[in-house]
């Protein structure tokens, strides 16, 4: 059983040699594209100018979910709606500003975009660009991340292709079977008489002799 641990960590870059791995949280900024397809906003790490998602450490005070949120704020300068379940979680080496690396595992959280503010607090340490879900997904370079990016993209093409299904055309109005009224807007007869058989006059209609 330990050596069938020992595998799994390192297939998911974790060993226990180098103890428990650091928490990070982290968000998957997603928004939907003009064609409709789910797209993916990428920023670059400070360091290395790799292209990653927004993410940083547990906040204290704050839920995961709030401080995933909060990162994508500083970073990238991203304002949505933040998913409270995350969507999974990956592993990565960070580099320390001691220059030791550390193993860390991070928790991401799906945020649909709904805007981007005019300036943040990183804006000049970073870059930020959305991409396609394939372009995202060979872009990183952790597998794990890239494996998330895979399935929130499979997930949106499946959310559309049913809301697509469900999306029928109100067929059009059938025309009533009933005939058109031959009454007036005045309630009188073409003829000129009254539903009652009397003329306009309020007389019977003379008989012809």
């Amino acid at each position: 059983m330990k050596s069938l641990r020992a595998l799994a960590g390192l297939l998911a870059g974790w060993s226990e040699r180098n103890g428990e791995p650091r928490r990070q949280v982290a968000v998957l900024p997603v928004r939907a594209g003009p064609d409709g397809a789910l797209q993916v906003m990428l920023i670059t790490s400070r360091e290395t100018r790799r292209w990653v998602v927004p993410k940083g450490w547990p906040m204290k005070g704050l839920k995961n979910y709030e401080a995933a949120a909060r990162e994508a704020y500083e970073e990238a300068g991203l304002i949505g709606r933040v998913g409270r379940r995350a969507l999974g979680s990956y592993f990565y080496h960070k580099r320390l500003k001691s220059r030791d690396t550390v193993l860390c595992q991070v928790q991401v959280f799906r945020l649909d975009v709904r805007k981007q503010l005019k300036t943040w607090p990183e804006q000049n340490e970073r870059e930020g660009r959305w991409f396609s879900v394939p372009e995202a997904a060979e872009a990183v370079t952790e597998a794990g991340l890239a494996a998330l990016i895979r399935a929130a993209g499979a997930e949106g093409a499946k959310a559309r292709k049913a809301k697509a299904k469900v999306a029928v055309k109100i067929p059009p109005k059938a025309p009533s079977s009933k005939p058109p009224s031959e009454k007036s807007s005045s309630g009188k007869t073409p003829s000129g008489k009254t539903p009652s058989g009397k003329t306009s006059s309020g007389k019977p209609p003379s008989k012809a002799p």
